[in-house]
């Protein structure tokens, strides 16, 4: 697992722990409960080790959203809650 996100619960931004190398390219597809893309993210990871936060998200309405993140080959998924 190259990212952690604290907490899974979100208002308006997500936090996350990246474990990464250097220079690696991080992608980021936030979707909602229809599977519809609400935002994307793309990042080149500064340090191994980066903790960085994804705003912006204040305008998206609460409900329950599914985090796709990929680092070259490798994929994660998490399931997010936004309350407001």
């Amino acid at each position: 697992m190259f990212a952690k996100i604290k907490p899974s619960i979100f208002i308006d931004a997500l936090q996350f722990e990246l474990t990464s190398h250097k220079g690696d390219r991080l992608k980021g597809i936030l979707r909602d409960e229809k599977g519809s893309v609400c935002s994307t993210l793309e990042k080149t990871v500064l340090t191994e080790r980066e903790n960085f936060t994804w705003s912006g998200l204040n305008d998206l309405p609460y409900g329950r959203y599914t985090l796709e993140l990929s680092r070259g080959e490798e994929q994660m998924e998490m399931r997010l809650v936004k309350r407001i």
